[in-house]
């Protein structure tokens, strides 16, 4: 593995800790013999964010109670793993944490946009 590649996965352990993933190994998603250091629906909840801005440079978005609804998804995969009642996967977990990225981005945006109507402010 070369120089670069330790200091770039070094980064990503070190964003995971920064923002509060448990980085469980067996929740992590794993690539031939490597486990990343975050875990899957962190990593999901990243890519959705990044997802979301890219859209919304090009004015692409979704209806607000849909973020709502996506976040709900997301929630819920949780909730019902947290409680013992469905252990989710590594695919699910990823795929809801875009899901939940995704949208919270988008409500960002509304929240800002309703903050600028209230003070008359047009961008």
């Amino acid at each position: 593995m070369s120089k670069l590649w330790k200091r770039i996965l070094a980064t990503f352990n070190t964003i995971g800790e920064f923002s509060g993933c448990h980085q469980i190994p067996n929740r992590c998603i794993k690539i031939k013999n490597y486990t990343f250091p975050i875990c899957a629906r962190c990593t999901g909840v990243t890519i959705g964010q990044i997802i979301a801005l890219i859209l919304l440079l090009f004015n692409i978005k979704i209806p607000f109670y849909m973020s709502i609804i996506f976040l709900l998804i997301m929630g819920f995969d949780w909730f019902i793993q947290f409680i013992d009642i469905l252990e989710s996967n590594n695919k699910r977990r990823l795929l809801t944490g875009i899901l939940g990225g995704y949208s919270v981005i988008t409500i960002y945006y509304y929240i800002i946009r309703y903050i600028l109507q209230l003070f008359n402010i047009h961008i």
